[in-house]
């Protein structure tokens, strides 16, 4: 009797396989079988590409002969520590009796890649190759995968397009490595006193590193600029509020020299001098030149990818990415949530159409219950196919994080912080069922002669999805966290404590802040109307000064990479720039991960802010001065266009293949070319004045020990390749 073989990509997502397919049968060494069934798994990668040595003992040591190393066929072989499971694997692909094969790894171009090698490297041939590709771990969603799979050669293009992710990282890790290694890893083991020193690059993470220097270069090189504010204080019915002067059209200060932006000026004398001569008229009054009234409607955002919810993690628990990226891995093998590796924020129509089984599900989650009840009962969910929470066009492998419903009763076994991961998410999908949060906004002009001053009141009016908004560990309600004009959301969350990562400013730089505006304010403001005469309680000056850009932290930066070197915080912008990232949702924190191990970047796990090391600041120097394209967003963002170019189809693997070829060939003799010790010194000096205490600590141990470059060995470690 013929058999069907579905290969898992972890035990963990065979066991789930095995429990939808109803197979009962004995558990074997490395597999599980039924009558008519057969489920395996790998442990992750089985298969990965051979060192240089693999295909020539020269390319051992490490010479700028062998360089660059570009071979016509790649080789591979099985990882020494998975052997075991690889010939079970094996043996179990070529059964006479298995007759078609399941392909259910992980639905993504990593997922892809693993089969493909194991197929590959065991030979597989005459079986047919179905495809399942599924959102989540549910019964319901598992069977599904496996009804319409489609035929593997379906993913041929995928395929190819992890082929050359692969081969692009490992050739440029390789020969970029070896060659600055070879060329300039002396004057950096020099310079720090030590033994030796490897230079790891890779297409990805040495760009991720330039990222990070630069902005501290930035924050160094910032001068802090002082300006000078003038504000009103205005009596109105027993309140007061402030109002902010600028030298619009008018003033007697428009487009002068004297000013810092509109609405403050470089020196103190001239704020001081411009209350003194509004002052000239007593009692001081103001009349409303203009009055603005309007209602205006914030509406819940879109839907959690990887990249923003490791970002919201970021900042709510202080956990890395890759700790994310752990938990909601986990939330998802446990049938908790959907896919986790998506870059999409937006359901597909399909899965609109399938919704209520989600809402249902989360009326047995205790912090939403009612909120789920509710939505049901108002119906609110039918018509979400036509909101902008659902775009197919958005989508490519899968369709944003949201919670299935089911598997609640794995939440008791999942860490604390698992679990607020979880309740993050599910707010973060029920809120796009409620009404957009709605403000009266007021906008007022006032003038004291013909100088303006402005002010501008934010009121809420009616929650609407800031009502199910607000994590139940939150210390305060996103409704309250309005009162005051801030941005809604959860405690702490990503909408609070914006990071603009923009050069210098801070808020008093631009226009005034959204005042706040209790119940008798509103409605002494609601009556008034243009000519009004306002007394001024009194003029004041409000100091203030610029401010540097803000560091980096781990979610910020997993933001930037998404949007290829650009922090853009705004979710409408960043949907606009649809820019392909630096890396992939599935590989950005282990990028971060990788610079944090190999000492070129620290990372503060209280603050989760990121930090340049000595050594990465001599690194950024070293491929500035040397391969500087290296360190350019939009060019390694474009090497990963490209690839989605190879998986949609738009140019040929070949044709990939050349480019990335000529552009090594090309880069590495421009490095066996060039000649920038001499530069080197004074680059490492720059950067080492900041880390005097630490670069002294290392001098002092390796006191006495020779750092001549003529007596080491051009022999160094080989490092793994890069991404």
């Amino acid at each position: 009797m013929s058999k069907a073989l579905y290969i898992a990509e972890k035990p963990s997502v065979a066991q789930e396989f095995a429990k939808a397919l109803k197979i009962n049968g004995q558990r074997r060494d490395g597999y599980l079988e039924s009558q008519d069934s057969v489920v395996t798994w790998c442990v992750g990668h089985l298969v990965t590409m051979s060192y240089p040595e693999k295909y020539d003992i020269k390319y051992k040591r490490w010479s700028l002969d062998t360089l660059p190393f570009l071979p016509r066929e790649f080789k591979y072989e099985v990882i020494p520590g998975v052997q075991k499971q690889f010939e079970i694997v094996k043996g179990l692909l070529n059964r006479e009796d298995v007759d078609t094969i399941y392909v259910c790894t992980d639905s993504g171009r990593e997922g892809e890649y693993i089969y493909r090698l194991v197929a590959q490297m065991a030979g597989v041939h005459g079986k047919k190759e179905k495809r399942v590709w599924i959102d989540s771990q549910t019964e319901e969603e598992i069977m599904r995968g496996i009804r319409e799979a489609k035929d593997l050669s379906a993913y041929d293009n995928l395929s190819a397009s992890a082929y050359l992710r692969a081969k692009e990282d490992y050739l440029m890790g390789i020969n970029f490595s070896r060659v600055l290694t070879l060329r300039y890893g002396n004057s950096v083991s020099n310079y720090l006193n030590t033994k030796y020193q490897a230079i790891s690059v890779g297409r990805v993470m040495t760009c991720v590193l330039g990222m990070v220097v630069r902005r501290e270069r930035e924050i160094r090189a910032f001068v802090k600029t002082p300006f000078y504010r003038v504000l009103s204080s205005i009596a109105l019915e027993g309140e007061n509020f402030e109002g902010e002067w600028r030298a619009v059209e008018g003033s007697r200060y428009f487009q002068t020299p004297y000013l810092y932006k509109e609405n403050g000026f470089k020196e103190k004398a001239y704020a001081e001098k411009l209350i003194q001569e509004l002052s000239v008229s007593q009692p001081l009054q103001c009349t409303v030149e203009k009055i603005e009234r309007k209602k205006e409607n914030r509406n819940p955002p879109l839907l959690f990818n990887l990249a923003e919810l490791q970002n919201v993690c970021s900042k709510l628990f202080k956990i890395s990415p890759d700790e994310t990226l752990k938990i909601v891995q986990e939330l998802y093998e446990k049938k908790l949530v959907t896919y986790p590796r998506t870059d999409a924020r937006v359901l597909s129509t399909a899965a609109a159409k399938e919704i209520y089984k989600n809402i249902s599900g989360l009326r047995n989650y205790e912090h939403t219950a009612e909120i789920a009840q509710h939505i049901i009962e108002q119906g609110n969910y039918k018509n979400l196919a036509k909101t902008r929470y659902v775009n197919d066009k958005q989508i490519t492998d899968h369709y944003a994080i949201v919670p299935t419903g089911q598997g609640l009763n794995a939440l008791r076994s999942v860490s604390l912080t698992a679990q607020r991961v979880y309740e993050t998410i599910v707010r973060r999908f029920v809120c796009i069922f409620y009404p957009p949060a709605v403000y009266q906004k007021i906008s007022l002009v006032t003038k004291i002669q013909n100088e303006s001053f402005f002010s501008s009141f934010k009121v809420l009016l009616d929650e609407g999805y800031l009502k199910v908004a607000t994590n139940s560990f939150a210390k305060r309600k996103a409704a309250d966290a309005m009162s005051g004009g801030n941005r809604a959301g959860n405690e702490g969350s990503e909408e609070e404590d914006s990071d603009t990562g923009k050069n210098g400013g801070n808020k008093a730089d631009d226009s005034a802040e959204d005042m706040a505006c209790d119940t008798r304010l509103l409605a002494a403001l609601q009556n008034l109307k243009k000519g009004d005469i306002l007394s001024v309680d009194s003029l004041s000056i409000k100091e203030g000064e610029t401010s540097p850009p803000k560091r980096y932290n781990s979610g910020s930066m997993i933001l930037a990479m998404e949007n290829a070197g650009q922090l853009i915080e705004d979710e409408e912008l960043r949907a606009q720039i649809k820019s392909c990232g630096i890396g992939t949702s599935a590989t950005r924190a282990e990028i971060l991960k990788k610079l944090c191990n190999i000492k070129y970047l620290a990372l503060n796990k209280k603050t989760q802010v990121i930090t340049p090391t000595l050594l990465g600041e001599m690194i950024f120097d070293v491929v500035n001065c040397s391969i500087r394209q290296l360190l350019n967003p939009e060019l390694t963002a474009s090497w990963e266009k490209g690839l989605n170019y190879v998986a949609e189809g738009s140019i040929t693997e070949q044709e990939y293949m050349d480019k990335l070829e000529h552009f090594v060939r090309l880069r590495t003799r421009q490095v066996e070319d060039s000649n920038i010790q001499p530069y080197l010194r004074q680059f490492f000096d720059a950067a080492a004045v900041n880390y005097k205490d630490s670069f002294e600590k290392n001098s002092a141990k390796t006191t006495g020990r020779s750092t001549s470059a003529a007596g080491r060995s051009r022999t160094c470690r080989k490092p793994s390749a890069s991404k």
